[in-house]
Parts: C-alpha cells; structure tokens; sequence
C-alpha cells in the first residue's frame, strides 16, 4: 500500500461517480487549463490496495502539459461499489471490461495509464480493444506475477480475509510495521493522516482484494501478445523495486519495443514518492505522439 497518497483533491479538479455501461465508478477529473492547447485525456488505474488518490500529485503538472487527467476507483477499491464477497466480479477479464467502459463514458480516444496491479488490468483491457487508445504507460508493473517475497505476503493478506475483517487486519498491519517506518516523518509533498488511509482500507471490498491478489500471484506473461499490437508503450518505473525487479522491468520494455523511465529516488510508486519528475516523464512519452483533443467534460450529478 501506498502511505504518501494525497487525499485532497487538486484545485479545480472535480470528484464525482462517472455513469458507465457497466456502472458506476468513483473518479478524480482535473480538466486542462483555459489558457493551455488540449493534447489528451488520461486515464489512470491504481494498483493492490490503493486508489485514485495515488494520481493526486500528477494531476496539476500534466494539467500545465496539456493533459486533462482522470483517475479512477476500479471496482470494488475505496470510493466505488463492488461486492463484498463474491468474487466472480473482480475476474481480471470484468475488470478490463470496466476499464473499455470507462473510456467510453469520458467520449474520446485516451493515454491508459496503470500502476502496478492497475497495469495487469490495463493490459488486459488493451488485449481484449486496443482501437480507444492512444497508448499504455505501465508504472511499475512487470510482466507476470509478483515476486516470491511479495507473493508470500499476498497470501498472508489473503489468509487473514479469510478469518478476520478487514479493521482487524489494518490493526495487524500497523502492528507489523517496521519501527522505522511507524516512526518515520511525512514525506515533504504531504502524506495524509492515518485515519484516511485508514477510511480508504475500510472501503474496500475483501473480495476485491482476495481475487486480485489472487491474478497478481498467477498472471502469465502476455508481453509477446502485447508486443503484437501496434500501441505506443511507456515503461516507467522507480530505480528499485521489490515487486518486481527493475532488470525485469527493463527486459520487458526491450520486449514490448517501448520507452523506458527510471525515477530517481523512487521506488514501487513512483506517481507517490517523486510525482513531479514522474508527471514529466510521462507527457514527454505522450507529447511525440500524435495530439489527441480531450472532449468537454461532462457534467456529472452530485459529488463523493
């Protein structure tokens, strides 16, 4: 989980339930600036355990680039509804159907951006429609499973859903927090108070969390079926990571022909720990691509 997400949305950025074919979901908007030229809409998709919240710093900087910029609550994560447990609805192909659904709600062609898990589900939704977008950006996010150490933690969490609510398990999870961390001071750029993250855990659903853990435990690799499609890929990453290793990150963005980014000074949640030169790197993959227009964003009935 992400500590450093940033739970106050931007300056002028609106919060609202997007209506999709295929539901509702909780989203982040933060339009282009009036005096800017329009390049494109983004959307991004966060990873295991987090939520849009992990965008909120990269919204203002790609805003000022010409990007308008929509994160989003996948089912089930935080702010949008999803079952509490079955887990039939959180299959990695539904989720990817939400994700073709959510671009279809905001009305145009769109950069996909996914963090982590979020990348898996990315993926899967560009195999199954690549024709509405206009690229994929993978932000720390490898091309099979996770690795053997984070795979035995996946399945500690799973073991514990399996016995406890979810606020026992926070309890535990603060519990088992190096002493270093616990103590450690907010980063600079402003990690939110306990309780939020605390809220935000609370918000979603078990069965989301058992079946995608489940699919970041198992998922195959499918770089060659990427690699297949004629998509512009990002591969952007922190300089170390313990999800997966960056030696693989930079072995698959060989694979898939695609731009790689390394952020000093981050490491699994680049967006997170070094949001400005992250925000940079990615509207410079997307600024030598052909200028994509972000339709009018649509006025959406009451608020989160």
């Amino acid at each position: 989980m992400s500590r450093n997400a940033a739970f106050s949305p931007p300056p002028g950025a609106r919060t609202y339930r997007m209506r999709t074919a295929r539901g509702e979901f909780a989203v982040v908007d933060s339009a282009v600036p009036g005096p800017v030229e329009a390049r494109g809409t983004v959307l991004m998709l966060p990873g295991f355990t987090g939520s849009k919240e992990d965008f909120t710093l990269l919204h203002e900087p790609l805003g000022v680039r010409g990007y308008r910029t929509v994160a989003v609550d996948g089912r089930g994560q935080y702010e949008s509804d999803g079952p509490e447990h079955d887990e039939t609805g959180y299959a990695q192909p539904e989720l990817a159907r939400d994700v073709l659904a959510q671009v279809a709600a905001l009305g145009g062609r769109v950069h996909l951006v996914g963090h982590s898990l979020g990348g898996q589900i990315a993926r899967a939704a560009v195999l199954l429609d690549r024709t509405p977008f206009v690229s994929l950006t993978l932000v720390s996010s490898g091309p099979a499973r996770i690795s053997a150490s984070q795979r035995q933690r996946v399945k500690l969490l799973r073991d514990a859903l399996d016995t406890m609510t979810m606020a026992e398990v926070w309890e535990v999870m603060q519990a088992m927090r190096p002493p270093e961390e616990a103590g450690a001071p907010a980063p600079a750029h402003g990690t939110e108070e306990p309780e939020r993250l605390r809220a935000r855990w609370l918000g979603t659903r078990p069965a989301q969390l058992r079946a995608t853990g489940r699919q970041l435990c198992t998922e195959p690799d499918r770089v060659g079926e990427l690699a297949g499609l004629t998509l512009p890929c990002h591969v952007l990453s922190g300089a170390h990571d313990d999800t997966w290793p960056v030696p693989l990150l930079d072995e698959m963005a060989v694979r898939l022909d695609a731009h790689r980014t390394v952020v000093a000074g981050a490491e699994h949640s680049p967006n997170t720990d070094q949001p400005l030169p992250t925000a940079h790197a990615l509207a410079d993959f997307w600024d030598t691509l052909p200028l994509v227009p972000a339709p009018a964003p649509r006025t959406e009935p009451g608020g989160l």
